[in-house]
């Protein structure tokens, strides 16, 4: 049977995450804390909006309601990569070689790894960033659209447009597809290679998580009383295809979904507190939590694959690990 080593928080958890090994969770009051040897907390921000982990998995990435971008390892100690006073830092993603975006009002920013910072500025503002698995690109997720630059070259920004407000977005593992979400109750998606467009609609509310599993063949949302799961295994995505609804529960909406880093399987979070875990092929669910306080907001998994950190949007965190 899974176990569960709780943590009783005050306020929003943003991101729970692992930093070599070790849990950590980030609060929107700004405070960071870990369950390492004990539970230990550092004040990192003076309000902490967005949060995203570094691709060697060793160090969270913040921004914060006081201007500020921080950089937070499995300790302590705390480097401030930017700071602009009286700014909101509304969006953060990392890249690879170091690099990080990171957005306010309508100006995105990519600070490099030697510390140059170069802007880019949007009509509208920037609600959403994410990296390209290969090569130096980022997706800006703004209204109408998404907009893809290249900091590392002097090459022109390639405009996605789709009416409306998008306010996240997502690349596929392995590069081919763009999903953003959006304001109305859908995914919107692109075919980058051709521009074709994806219209994944039917949610009862809005999407606010999403999850690839590890080798991209689909798609897992929430915003639904089940996971909405996307199948991308063809060339076309999923049009044409219906989406798989996994761990159905009645009234209670999902709030939260993490793929398992190798398996087909989906951790899913609900409004209630609990979270579940399926199976994609044959729809087999193991409970992982029960009920608790407030909705889950964030889940992710550790290396080794046998623990879950989870937060909810009332500080009801904790550590699931499914080998018991």
């Amino acid at each position: 049977m899974p176990t569960v080593a709780p943590l009783d928080l005050n306020g929003h958890c943003v991101a729970a995450v692992f930093l070599d090994g070790v849990p950590h969770f980030a609060l929107a009051d700004g405070t960071i804390h870990r369950l390492d040897h004990g539970h230990q907390w550092t004040e990192v921000h003076d309000g902490l909006l967005c949060a995203s982990v570094e691709q060697s998995g060793k160090a969270l990435l913040t921004g914060g309601e006081d201007g500020k971008v921080c950089r937070s390892g499995g300790s302590a100690e705390v480097e401030v990569l930017h700071e602009a006073p009286r700014k909101w830092i509304t969006s953060v993603a990392a890249g690879p070689q170091g690099v990080v975006a990171f957005g306010s009002g309508r100006t995105a920013y990519a600070r490099l790894a030697n510390g140059t910072i170069k802007p880019f500025e949007h009509p509208r503002s920037v609600e959403g960033l994410a990296f390209a698995p290969k090569g130096l690109r980022f997706g800006v997720a703004r209204y109408n659209g998404v907009t893809l630059h290249f900091p590392g070259t002097e090459g022109k920004p390639v405009e996605m447009e789709w009416a409306g407000a998008h306010t996240g977005v997502t690349f596929s593992p392995n590069g081919d597809f763009l999903v953003t979400t959006m304001q109305e109750n859908a995914l919107h998606g692109w075919k980058l290679s051709d521009g074709r467009h994806m219209r994944m609609t039917g949610y009862p509310a809005k999407v606010k998580s999403f999850s690839w599993s590890n080798k991209g063949r689909w798609l897992a949302s929430s915003g639904a009383p089940a996971a909405i799961v996307w199948p991308f295994q063809g060339k076309d995505g999923p049009m044409g295809k219906p989406p798989l609804e996994l761990g159905t529960r009645g009234n209670t909406m999902v709030t939260c979904v993490a793929f398992h880093p190798s398996e087909e399987i989906l951790a899913i979070g609900y409004a209630d507190g609990m979270v579940l875990a399926v199976r994609v092929a044959d729809n087999k669910e193991i409970l992982l939590k029960r009920e608790g306080k407030g909705p889950i907001s964030t889940m992710n998994w550790d290396k080794d694959e046998r623990r879950l950190a989870f937060g909810t949007e009332t500080g009801d965190c904790g550590v699931i690990d499914i080998a018991g």
